[in-house]
């Protein structure tokens, strides 16, 4: 037996988000069920981050145990041979029997976007207000650090605390695409979505820079803003320390 890791990167645009549904189809059920037919065996995937449907990643992680002797590396070129052309394993490799991706010390960044061109529609948000790019910033620095998030948590996340650390935030504008990138060791359900829409009510004059503080120490979710829509929102990438 051994232990395969996947750096997977997806178009979330079809999927149910990341973890199996019995009602809907996900990335990890296509996967699943796509190493189960090339190994005749069944496998399990196990994901770094569960990803919301309509969620993208470029760099979401994930592993598996088989009894297969195919050398992990080979396995990336064997999965893209069959997988559906939105779904892309970007690297394979065997990885120790014990590593374990949602349980090892690791930094997720995400990068929420902003467009208000209908051609990407399916991969930011499109929004048709301006946004004052600098208030958004001003706002993101109340956010770093180690934090009680519950104002940025959505509703029917079974977690034991809502407490998170955030590493880095930035906000900036390449033309009419507004970008928000966070950084973290570990995100709530929902939070860097809420995070987003809270800072686009700041962009649009809705409320000051300095309210983020205060949303932040109300530890209420009706203080924060709301969920912005998940096609604005990508995975870039993890990486284990």
């Amino acid at each position: 037996m051994k232990r395969v890791g996947l750096v997977v990167a997806y178009d979330g645009t079809k999927y149910s988000g990341w973890q199996t549904q019995p009602n809907g189809i996900t990335i990890q059920g296509v996967l699943n069920d796509t190493l189960s037919e090339l190994l005749g065996e069944k496998i399990e995937t196990i994901g770094a981050s569960r990803t919301d449907a309509g969620v993208h990643a470029l760099g979401n992680v994930a592993v598996f145990d088989t009894e297969s002797r195919i050398p992990g590396k080979k396995f990336s070129y064997a999965l893209n041979q069959r997988l559906p052309e939105d779904i892309r394993i970007q690297l394979s490799e065997e990885v120790e029997p014990d590593f374990h991706p949602r349980y090892c010390d690791s930094e997720k960044t995400y990068e929420y976007r902003k467009f208000p061109v209908p051609t990407e529609r399916l991969y930011s948000y499109f929004y048709h207000y301006k946004l004052d790019v600098d208030k958004m910033k001003e706002a993101t620095s109340y956010l770093i650090g180690r934090h009680d998030f519950a104002s940025f948590c959505g509703s029917g996340a079974q977690v034991k605390t809502t407490i998170r650390t955030v590493t880095s935030m930035d906000v900036w504008r390449d033309g009419d695409m507004v970008t928000i990138r966070i950084s973290g060791t570990g995100f709530l359900y929902n939070m860097v979505r809420i995070i987003s829409g809270t800072l686009i009510e700041i962009g649009n004059g809705q409320y000051p820079p300095e309210r983020m503080d205060k949303i932040l120490k109300a530890c209420d979710r009706a203080a924060a803003g709301p969920t912005a829509p998940a096609q604005g929102l990508t995975l870039m990438g993890i990486e284990f320390f």
